[in-house]
């Protein structure tokens, strides 16, 4: 297949309020590195030579330049982040595309998913070239419950009709921007939502339980266990 230039963007707007800390969840550390670090590395890792746009608030770039010094991390650009998703995805668009690299797909990656594999974000690339649009995702394995009209009560939903999505979602460029042209709707719950209001078919590819998303204290513990469990497989390679 002819090589096709890729862009990415990070969305690193969150908080610690879910955490219960005061440093922004992104910023938190994770195997000895700070949770933005590892992810920026990993998808630089992917997509070799990408422009890489990673988007934050205003008020924690000062703090991000600073932090990230200490680190060994890949070339980027900021951009500022807004009051919604939405809006903070519409300035990372705008600041790659201004960059002048002529990406032909962009991929958005939430930045507190620092374990997706180089295997899985070349999967979702390589979909997006063919179908126009990529979205990793991964069969649930709970029971869910619809809550009806009538007061407490509720019915089954068949899982097998259900999939958790993920990041990266991998879009055909003019398709992304053309979508980012749109004003924002509070049904937008991620850049999938965005292009489909176009009237666009979205198409899924193999996501992976170990790309978490980490919100929780909880979700710290897992993502150690499972980085300890990628280094040793990665030592016995």
């Amino acid at each position: 297949m002819e090589q096709i230039t890729t862009g990415i963007v990070i969305v690193a707007g969150g908080s610690g309020r879910r955490m219960g800390s005061e440093i922004p969840k992104q910023f938190l550390f994770l195997g000895g590195e700070p949770i933005l670090v590892r992810t920026i590395n990993r998808m630089a890792e992917a997509l070799p030579g990408a422009p890489i746009v990673v988007v934050l608030p205003d008020e924690q770039q000062a703090f991000w330049k600073n932090l990230s010094a200490r680190f060994e991390v890949a070339p980027h650009t900021l951009a500022s982040g807004g009051k919604e998703r939405f809006d903070s995805v519409k300035s990372g668009l705008d600041t790659l595309f201004a960059l002048g690299e002529g990406v032909e797909l962009v991929a958005i990656h939430d930045g507190v998913r620092p374990l997706a594999s180089v295997e899985m974000i070349r999967r979702c690339c390589d979909c997006a070239a063919t179908k126009g649009s990529a979205i990793p995702a991964i069969a649930v394995t709970d029971s869910f419950r619809r809550l009806t009209n009538e007061e407490g009560g509720s019915e089954i939903v068949d899982r097998s009709q259900l999939r958790a999505v993920q990041t990266p979602q991998v879009f055909d460029a003019h398709l992304l921007r053309r979508a980012y042209r749109q004003p924002f709707d509070p049904a937008f719950t991620d850049d999938a939502s965005v292009v489909e209001q176009l009237g666009e078919r979205i198409s899924l590819c193999e996501g992976e339980r170990s790309n978490l998303k980490i919100t929780t204290r909880e979700d710290i513990t897992i993502a150690e266990a499972l980085l300890e469990a990628q280094n040793d497989r990665e030592d016995g390679a």
